[in-house]
């Protein structure tokens, strides 16, 4: 057995190097990670690919969420990807509150220290609105629904150190930090900017030739 089981491995040393290195790339350096659900909305959809830089913020120990060397901090507008301790699953969402901002929401509409973010509707249905939301100066769009729900309101709040508020881009069905609060900055992965493909769920999982690396 000892004896197959080496021969096995000196057969395959490349191919197996090869995957290693693959593992080792797809644990620090990029990923894709599949979004199941519209909770970011309109901006991703399910069935979405999604390319993660998982060195945008940090070098970290492959495997781990051990940080070697810090590349920056997310900002606001950023498209992260985090390891949810309280939601027990990964998450994709957009910053919103960076430590030491007061964020506040009043009927879906944000207030950034104390100043209400401007908005310019794009499509208006009786099921479902479409705008853009000016995060200060970044600008991306968002679904809302027209009556609101639970989650459209919530009071001021103060973005502790270590800590980002993230919201999903579709407002009234996302688990958010209003559900699982504030997200710790050693739980994110990365920073995703772009779709790498996408499978069209309601078509028999057939790719859709829009979104090959559409931007986010």
């Amino acid at each position: 057995m000892k004896n197959w089981l080496a021969k096995t491995l000196q057969e395959n040393r490349s191919l197996l190097l090869f995957i290693l290195l693959m593992l080792i790339f797809r644990s620090a350096v990029a990923d894709w990670n599949e979004v199941p659900t519209g909770s970011m909305k309109p901006t991703i959809l399910e069935g979405d690919r999604i390319l993660v830089n998982k060195m945008a913020y940090d070098i970290r120990v492959p495997f781990t969420h051990v940080s070697l060397y810090k590349m920056a901090d997310p900002v606001r507008g950023d498209i992260i990807v985090f390891d949810s301790a309280a939601a027990e699953k990964r998450l994709v969402k957009r910053v919103v509150g960076v430590p030491g901002d007061r964020v506040e929401m009043i009927d879906n509409v944000l207030h950034i220290n104390g100043q209400p973010l401007d908005y310019r509707d794009m499509e208006v249905t009786a099921e479902v609105v479409e705008r853009v939301e000016n995060l200060l100066g970044v600008k991306h769009t968002i679904r809302v629904s027209p009556y609101g729900s639970a989650l459209s309101s919530f009071a001021p709040t103060l973005v502790p150190e270590g800590y980002y508020l993230a919201l999903g881009d579709n407002r009234d069905q996302s688990a958010d930090s209003r559900v699982i609060g504030f997200v710790p900055r050693n739980e994110i992965v990365g920073r995703s900017r772009s779709v790498v493909l996408s499978f069209d769920y309601d078509n028999y999982h057939i790719p859709r030739s829009d979104r090959f690396f559409h931007p986010l």
